[in-house]
């Protein structure tokens, strides 16, 4: 997680603009996957099946997804008004992993607006926040909407599966696919807990 105070300017400003609610976006996943397309600028067959696997990983999480009564009741104290911006693709495995149980957190209060922006579409403002130097998504921008200051951010992945990321990169100095769906097998388990948690360290 990484905090940080800067003014608003005209790339977050413009990037709203072009925004989607989270039932817009989930419109957006059910027409590429009817048009056999995915968001972003390359049209892989590698990204179109991910875009399609995504969208039946999202609304499988959408149904089954359950935030437990503690950080239900914690969630419920926050009185900041905020708007958590996203910067998504509908190709990222960890944007689907994710940006489900960023909405149900952020459905469980009104001061807590969320918007998703893609992440091709709005270049200057991915160049602004970066991870490591590097485009990756998901990434929320927490913004305060009185004073328009950006918060904090997260993302792209959950604190746990960061280190686990890292870890991995740092013995074999690169993610395989058998790492990637072995990624996919942990936020499977994990339940969106570990999100959860570090959504809470952000609000709270």
């Amino acid at each position: 997680m990484q905090n940080i105070q800067v003014n608003p300017n005209e790339i977050i400003e413009k990037s709203i603009e072009n925004s989607f609610t989270y039932e817009e976006y989930m419109l957006l996943m059910q027409k590429l996957v009817s048009e056999k397309s995915t968001s972003g600028i390359s049209k892989t067959e590698e990204l179109i099946n991910y875009t399609l696997l995504n969208a039946h990983r999202m609304k499988r999480l959408n149904k089954t997804l359950t935030i437990p009564n503690e950080i239900q009741e914690k969630v419920a104290f926050y009185t900041r008004e905020v708007l958590w911006l996203v910067i998504s693709e509908s190709w990222c495995g960890d944007t689907a992993q994710t940006l489900p149980v960023i909405h149900k957190i952020a459905s469980l209060n009104r001061a807590i607006d969320l918007k998703i922006v893609l992440r091709d579409e709005n270049p200057e403002l991915m160049q602004d926040f970066l991870t490591n130097g590097a485009l990756s998504i998901p990434k929320l921008i927490a913004i305060d909407k009185d004073t328009n200051e950006v918060i904090t951010t997260w993302g792209p992945r959950p604190s746990v599966a960061t280190k686990m990321v890292l870890e991995y990169k740092a013995k074999h100095d690169k993610l395989t696919p058998e790492f990637k769906e072995e990624l996919q097998l942990w936020f499977t388990k994990d339940k969106g807990i570990s999100t959860m948690q570090d959504l809470l360290k952000i609000m709270l």
